[in-house]
């Protein structure tokens, strides 16, 4: 419905780069996908949900199970998504997003939708190239790269070297805004 409401919106007035979004995007299906696809709609799933509400999860049903927080049909379809929280209602934890989309395990170690992991690489980018893209502040900031403003974070391990249930343990070194630091460990 809502992806129905873009695409007649931007046939009625256009825009060039409208990057319309879903926020949460909790429940997807084929159709939807492709609505997205053709819409350019950007996908905000509440990347923790898995993680905190495992044991909501049965209540969907098993065919809704695979279409939820997709991530991984988001990137087989080209949709740009993004690393979402439920901030401020909720808790701001992007390890444990990147974690959740790598793993899709609760916090009791079960697995939901196993077949929407994605990669640590895929999921990294969730929260850096394609949030800044999602704001329009792709110009800059998402990468690190010559122009763009030095906010990052330093871990005390690299994501793609543990073990991925594990991820949400890492610990932030030290936080860089606009080249100075405002957090050392």
């Amino acid at each position: 419905m809502v992806v129905d409401a873009y695409i007649k919106a931007q046939k009625l007035n256009p825009r060039t780069d409208p990057r319309h979004r879903i926020e949460h995007c909790s429940l997807v299906n084929p159709d939807i996908l492709r609505k997205m696809q053709e819409s350019s709609t950007i996908a905000t799933p509440f990347c923790t949900y898995v993680y905190h509400h495992g044991e909501k999860m049965p209540f969907f049903g098993e065919e809704r199970l695979k279409w939820m927080f997709a991530q991984k049909s988001f990137l087989d379809y080209g949709i740009t998504s993004t690393g979402a929280t439920d901030y401020p209602p909720g808790p701001f934890e992007p390890l444990l997003g990147i974690q959740s989309c790598v793993t899709r395990t609760d916090s009791s170690g079960k697995t939901w939708g196993p077949e929407q992991k994605i990669s640590v690489e895929d999921a990294l980018k969730l929260y850096t190239l394609n949030g800044a893209y999602a704001s329009f502040e792709e110009n800059i900031k998402g990468s690190i790269t010559e122009g763009k403003l030095a906010d990052l974070v330093i871990l005390d391990k690299d994501p793609n070297a543990v073990d991925p249930h594990t991820i949400k343990d890492i610990t932030v070194e030290r936080t860089i805004v606009g080249g100075n630091t405002v957090y050392e460990k």
